[in-house]
């Protein structure tokens, strides 16, 4: 008798952005690396933190690099795949690039999921990869414990149109282009909690390209911008922050959340990730008031999360109107930038 294949969360310890290490873990790790010479054509590297290395070519062009992989998230190989792949490729949009081609980084457990499987992560891949007009250019497999699967993703963006997530001023308004909870929805998943509604809007939401980044990079008064990830809404809020040199302002009340995500938590649908995060920068989040589910939403780990915006208030109803038209319905505006030492305020 052939026994039946494991379910693919079962064989990951932590799913999707959620296993990423702990920003104050990683911080340890960034500053024993030894001091490399920059040269003036690397335009962004790993001074703040930012979503991907822009390279500039000619005084028109700069290429974008980055590169994203996790554990699965959810059971269903094709679903891995496209949110792995989407996920990474967003790293692109967030510095206003436009994608060019991928390579795909495979890790599987070859005794334990069947080719069959392992093709089906790869053929979700490349239906994100195909919706963002852009092929599987090749990549690397290994023989993995685990199941890992992601992108290196490589586009374009003219320097002029780069955007950082360190170009913040005091007066911009906030936007975030996709609802938080992923992470609770995940949890609630793993343990056989999330309805079938839910799954489908779990799927609807990473499985969302962020393709406003391009557009939104070419309009004035936009200035800085990232995308929500393993770190939650508080840490790559805090980034924007600390690179931009203000404090960021966020209305939790004004945040779009998954429809379950208050419900869930209420019944212990948390991620380990979201405490880890709280511990590596809590100290900087101001809290009006300290509620448990607000802690988790602002540390909830995103997995294929939204862009996270700061524009000139005058812009904001065009960068609205731009997610709208991409089919990003619930992006809003969710606080402001205000004078401050780089920390985060939430009311």
């Amino acid at each position: 008798m052939i026994e039946p294949e494991p379910r693919l969360t079962s064989l990951s310890h932590g799913g999707g952005c959620g296993c990423k290490i702990a920003p104050g873990v990683l911080e340890g790790i960034l500053r024993s690396m030894p001091a490399m010479p920059v040269p003036a054509a690397l335009l962004v590297g790993t001074e703040t933190a930012d979503d991907a290395a822009v390279y500039r070519l000619n005084d028109r062009q700069a290429v974008v690099a980055t590169t994203d992989f996790f554990m699965p998230i959810v059971d269903d190989p094709g679903d891995f795949g496209r949110i792995a792949a989407t996920n990474a490729i967003s790293d692109v949009y967030a510095m206003g690039g436009t994608p060019l081609f991928a390579l795909a980084l495979v890790g599987m457990p070859i005794n334990r999921i069947s080719t069959a499987t392992i093709g089906q992560i790869l053929d979700g891949g490349a239906q994100a990869c195909k919706a963002a007009g852009i092929p599987v250019a090749g990549g690397h497999t290994i023989d993995s414990v685990e199941a890992i699967y992601g992108l290196v993703a490589i586009g374009l963006v003219d320097p002029a149109d780069l955007k950082r997530n360190s170009g913040a001023q005091p007066g911009d308004r906030l936007i975030l282009g996709k609802p938080i909870g992923v992470g609770v929805y995940s949890a609630a998943l793993k343990k056989g909690a999330l309805s079938a509604k839910g799954y489908a809007d779990m799927i609807a939401t990473t499985t969302r390209l962020n393709t406003p980044g391009a557009e939104l990079a070419r309009l004035p008064g936009v200035r800085a911008m990232t995308d929500v990830t393993g770190f939650g809404l508080a840490g790559h809020a805090l980034e924007m922050a600390r690179g931009s040199g203000c404090t960021i302002r966020i209305e939790l009340g004004s945040v779009p959340l998954l429809p379950d995500a208050r419900r869930l938590i209420g019944t212990g649908h948390v991620t380990g990730a979201s405490a880890r995060n709280w511990a590596s920068y809590g100290d900087k989040v101001s809290l009006a008031i300290d509620r448990p589910d607000d802690r988790v939403l602002l540390t909830d780990p995103q997995t294929s999360g939204g862009l996270l915006i700061a524009c000139a208030p005058e812009a904001a109803e065009t960068v609205i109107d731009c997610f709208h038209r991409h089919g990003h319905a619930e992006a809003a505006i969710v606080g402001t930038v205000a004078e401050g030492p780089g920390t985060l305020d939430v009311r």
